[in-house]
């Protein structure tokens, strides 16, 4: 992809990592910095990794690494973050017009900032096309004036941001397959609202809070960066990492929050469920099986070698596909009455949107005008939501709310819970 290079005219100089030496406020280079009388304006940092998330709709696990892209592109996937860093932004600048948005050229975000309607200032910074890691890095040092940095990608963003050591608090746009890490918003639009009511709690306040603090106008509080090796991913092996901690807005409602593992339910829970799956499967319907341990048990109680972190199409006990791509996937469910089968991301609650990309916006509008979904969870891990709703987020507004509502969600062998689930675009308490 190609990655416009910075105009002088609308460059912000004065930042570490830009191209001329440190300086003052006094000196000429540096940009002013409006703002409202009385202060200076609420200063964001955006930061986007253009081809996260590009490796889900590819059924790849993940994005990581040059090649992972390029097959990605050739099974038909296109890159998402950047539209979904503009979510943020609009959603941002909703609220708080005044906000002045501090970016990189092209891709890593102007180009979001611009399809959001705002007018981008950037860092002078030329990242490599296509960007890299240490494009990411070397983004953030260059940020250091800003007030609250916004990042659009996944787990492995999360893990460069951390790397170059921000001085201010952060908030994670989800934009990548897998999102395990604590430090992201539940949505696009969550993270652009949060990040401007923390801009005027933290004007009231004469600060963004200082680091640890856990309440209070303006405050933080620490969320967890984790990741998993991907190509130990791909082979079924989930080792999640904890690679250090950021602050971020003490919204905790809004914060999509670590996932927590399927170790804790009893034994025997997954076979329980895949027992009640297998009386519920009707003949002449195709059953989507999305990833994770609980829908293996599924496959495996009926025979079938299916995919431990794939999407499985499986029809009158037969392997239709194993491990589809989104592309293939609309195909195999167009004409035919099909049915979602999906299990709960243990602490965050997602069922659509993090690590099932596969089931895309129009996979899930052909899913719900038939069948319909059935969704997962052991006892445990719906307690362990405390409440909280399962949530959807396949970037499609309107598919999102084809699921809003209640749905009975399996939890055993002739057992079930009903239970809200709702669009993570929905606006969350602060």
């Amino acid at each position: 992809m190609t990655t416009d290079r910075p105009d002088p005219s609308r460059t912000v100089a004065g930042h570490p990592g830009s191209s001329r030496a440190a300086g003052g406020a006094g000196d000429p280079g540096r940009a002013a910095r409006p703002g409202p009388p009385g202060g200076a304006a609420f200063t964001v940092g955006l930061i986007v990794n253009p081809v996260a998330g590009i490796g889900g709709p590819a059924g790849l696990k993940g994005s990581d690494g040059a090649g992972v892209q390029l097959e990605a592109l050739a099974r038909g996937a296109s890159p998402r973050a950047g539209e979904r860093a503009a979510l943020a932004v609009r959603a941002l600048l909703a609220r708080r017009p005044d906000t002045r948005i501090v970016t990189v050229a092209g891709p890593m975000g102007e180009d979001s900032v611009r399809a959001a309607g705002g007018v981008p200032e950037l860092v002078r910074q030329a990242p490599g096309d296509p960007s890299s890691p240490r494009d990411t890095t070397a983004a953030v040092e260059a940020m250091r004036d800003v007030d609250l940095l916004l990042f659009a990608g996944g787990d492995g963003t999360a893990r460069d941001v951390l790397d170059g050591s921000p001085s201010c608090p952060v908030l994670g746009v989800p934009a990548g397959v897998k999102v395990y890490s604590g430090c992201f918003a539940v949505s696009p639009a969550t993270a652009g609202t949060t990040a401007a009511e923390f801009g005027r709690d933290a004007g009231r306040a004469g600060s963004t809070g200082s680091p640890g603090s856990t309440g209070g106008t303006g405050s933080t509080l620490a969320a967890e960066v984790v990741d998993l090796d991907e190509d130990a991913y791909r082979r079924g092996r989930v080792s999640p990492l904890l690679y250090g901690t950021l602050r971020v807005p003490a919204a905790r409602a809004r914060l999509s929050g670590r996932k927590v593992g399927s170790s804790a339910a009893a034994p025997g829970s997954a076979e329980a469920i895949a027992r009640e799956v297998a009386a519920r499967m009707r003949p002449g319907v195709r059953y989507v099986l999305g990833p994770g341990a609980t829908t293996m048990a599924v496959g495996r109680l009926l025979g079938l070698a299916t995919t431990l972190l794939g999407v499985d199409v499986v029809q009158d006990g037969e392997l239709v596909a194993a491990d589809v791509t989104e592309r293939r996937l609309l195909g195999l469910v167009d004409g035919h009455e099909t049915c979602a089968v999906l299990s709960v991301i243990g602490g965050q609650g997602f069922v659509l949107g993090r690590g099932n990309q596969q089931i895309g916006p129009a996979v899930l509008k052909k899913i719900m005008a038939s069948g319909g979904l059935l969704v997962l969870a052991t006892q445990q891990k719906l307690a362990g939501l405390g409440g909280r709703p399962l949530l959807a987020d396949t970037g499609d507004p309107e598919a999102d709310a084809l699921v809003a509502g209640h749905v009975s969600v399996i939890t055993g062998h002739r057992e079930s819970a009903v239970y809200r689930i709702r669009p993570a675009t929905e606006e969350f308490p602060a």
